[in-house]
């Protein structure tokens, strides 16, 4: 069979496709995933089905659906404890997300995501179009079993993570940036042209392999690790799930920026290749140890309440 390269813009429909597939029976593809490293360690974003040397890949997934919360000039992994010091976020999930939040206060929290069971805060910097914000359409966390899912274990509790670089001075500086246009199949680090009746989409990836030590590092990432060949390296060998942020924005066309920090000042114009976002982990600890059994390591696709569909 000749190789078909599948771009990650048309994942979702592929998705869909081996839903469909899994909902019917226990379907093991057979697929090659090419893992070109990038010099910052992001893996590329193709999946290629190929006739040569070939590795099972099971379909392994749960999600979370989530609604924007609220806007606010906070961070609390890159600025705890300061608030409307950094540039302008979109916060998803937890209702109480600000400056200040711990594990603790997120516990105590509410959320709009579905399952409520996921009290997690996540975030990314607002879109603006033609200079106002625009509140997403639709936020999808996924945590997908994409290497190793009987051996992956939860995230633990409290662990954060920021994924992207919000100071990139060009796309080629931040490879976890990814826009699309629903319906099409074409990606850029950049902001897409969506054509009228389009909507524009981004996907962002985040590490899957963990030091198995500590929650969070001095610059956010580095207690985190990509895995290159779908193998962690030695300095992060505990496997964790992929968590993917799949955003709908309900806008097409130019006239695009995001909140973003340049030169030291907090903007709205940024270009979207500084693209990033963040995830601090508050999930029910006995319902995300289900899923992780039940969905991830079962390798089976499970809707939002954690059962396999």
């Amino acid at each position: 069979m000749p190789a078909q390269t599948l771009q990650m813009s048309g994942w979702k429909r592929f998705r869909r496709r081996l839903m469909a597939a899994v909902a019917v029976t226990p379907l093991v593809l057979v697929v090659t995933l090419l893992t070109t490293q990038s010099p910052t360690g992001h893996s590329a974003h193709a999946l290629t089905l190929d006739a040569g040397p070939v590795m099972p890949f099971a379909a392994s997934e749960f999600r979370a659906n989530c609604l924007s919360s609220h806007r606010a000039g906070n961070d609390p992994i890159v600025f705890p404890n300061q608030p409307n010091v950094s540039h302008i976020h979109e916060f998803f999930g937890n209702r109480t997300t600000n400056a200040h939040s711990t594990l603790q206060s997120l516990r105590s929290g509410t959320t709009n995501c579905q399952p409520t069971a996921d009290l997690s805060a996540y975030w990314v910097p607002t879109l603006y179009k033609n200079g106002v914000p625009v509140a997403p359409e639709s936020v999808i966390i996924y945590y997908q079993g994409i290497h190793n899912a009987p051996q992956a274990v939860a995230p633990p509790q409290g662990l954060r993570i920021v994924v992207g670089n919000a100071t990139a001075a060009t796309a080629d500086q931040n490879p976890a940036a990814r826009w699309s246009c629903v319906g099409h199949g074409a990606s850029s680090r950049d902001f897409m042209n969506c054509p009228p009746g389009s909507k524009l989409e981004t996907y962002l990836d985040f590490p899957t392999c963990w030091n198995g030590r500590d929650l969070d590092s001095p610059n956010h990432k580095d207690h985190m690790a990509f895995a290159p060949g779908l193998v962690c390296p030695p300095t992060h060998p505990v496997v964790l799930p992929r968590t993917e942020f799949l955003i709908t924005y309900p806008v097409n066309g130019t006239g695009l920026t995001l909140a973003g920090t340049r030169n030291g000042t907090n903007v709205t114009t940024a270009p979207g290749f500084t693209f990033h976002g963040d995830f601090m982990n508050a999930w029910d600890p006995a319902e995300l140890e289900r899923r992780m059994r039940d969905c991830i390591r079962a390798q089976r696709i499970c809707g939002t309440n954690g059962n396999p569909i």
